[in-house]
């Protein structure tokens, strides 16, 4: 068995690298709370957001007045970008021809069995961070308990709307911005198309079933996503990454060059990465191996553009 040829990996490795870089897994929602920042370091402040950032100001000036300046971010700490790789494996086994080199075709699908895991991992710390009661004032989260949960339907005292709309005027009153998407676990969702009051409300459109497309239209906002992704511990036990939480949040695309806008969170993340590094023989296991490498970081850049609220259910 010979190792790839330098010319060989000048075309399979940068094709591979776009692969793991155009990948995306569309069970995963956390980037729609942190949406992604090419950075050119991999240490630096980041880009926070106050209230300033929303306020409406006066601009007008008398004659050889000063301008009044206004600042649409500040330096809140620093960021370090967490570096992440796996590798992905081709077992020659699987090669039509046991002396070719692994051609494109066959390390594609293992470079994005790799993406997948890479992204699992980012998806966890996501939802760690926007789950965490701490990261967020006390007048932008609740925590439901008993009655008031979203699966009490015994009585009438549960009511997910009215929670939404709390949770939005919260967040506009603090930064006036109408919240425009909403993230809740996927136990969340089975009790809220459920509920009494959700039913009531979407009975005159003719549908039985509150879809995500429906409760967005309910509860006024452009996008409801649910978060389906599991994780595992050693032991094989399972559970939901956004759990029983529902997140409501006001976010902008942006980049770090334009100085970004004010949106409730970002994922830094180093510019031209993932990267897939060339192709590597292991001769004990008879494998080529492509490592794929990371290097990315979500933050809260303003915490008063987002709301929580915990034990949605119970």
């Amino acid at each position: 068995m010979t190792q790839m040829t330098t010319s060989q990996a000048r075309v399979v490795d940068p094709i591979l690298s776009t692969v793991a870089q155009g990948y995306q897994n569309s069970e995963l929602i956390g980037n729609a709370l942190f949406p992604h920042v090419p950075v050119a370091a991999r240490a630096g402040k980041i880009l926070a957001f106050g209230k300033e950032s929303f306020m409406a100001y006066d601009t007008a000036r008398a004659p050889g007045s000063q301008i009044k300046r206004i600042s649409l971010g500040y330096s809140s700490g620093s960021y370090a970008l967490v570096d992440h790789a796996l590798a992905a494996s081709v077992p020659v086994e699987l090669m039509e021809e046991a002396s070719a080199v692994p051609g494109i075709n066959l390390a594609t699908p293992a470079v994005r069995t790799v993406q997948d895991a890479l992204a699992l991992r980012l998806e966890i710390e996501q939802a760690t961070l926007a789950t965490t009661a701490g990261n967020y004032q006390s007048s932008n989260k609740v925590t439901l308990s008993g009655t008031s949960q979203w699966s009490d339907f015994t009585n009438n005292v549960s009511d997910p709307i009215n929670d939404i709309e709390t949770a939005k005027e919260a967040i506009r009153g603090k930064v006036g911005k109408r919240p425009n998407v909403v993230v809740m676990g996927a136990a969340v969702l089975a009790k809220l198309k459920m509920h009494p009051k959700v039913l009531d409300r979407i009975k005159y459109t003719g549908r039985d079933v509150a879809t995500v497309d429906l409760l967005a239209s309910l509860f006024g906002v452009q996008r409801v996503l649910v978060g389906d992704a599991v994780q595992a511990t050693d032991a094989g036990v399972f559970s939901d990454v956004w759990g029983k939480f529902c997140v409501v949040a006001y976010t902008e695309l942006g980049s770090q060059a334009e100085m970004g806008r004010p949106s409730f969170g970002y994922t830094y993340q180093l510019a031209n990465y993932p990267m897939v590094s060339p192709a590597r023989y292991d001769a004990d296991t008879r494998t080529w191996l492509y490592d794929v490498a990371d290097a990315v970081k979500p933050v809260i850049a303003a915490d008063l553009a987002g709301y929580l609220i915990s034990a949605a259910v119970a």
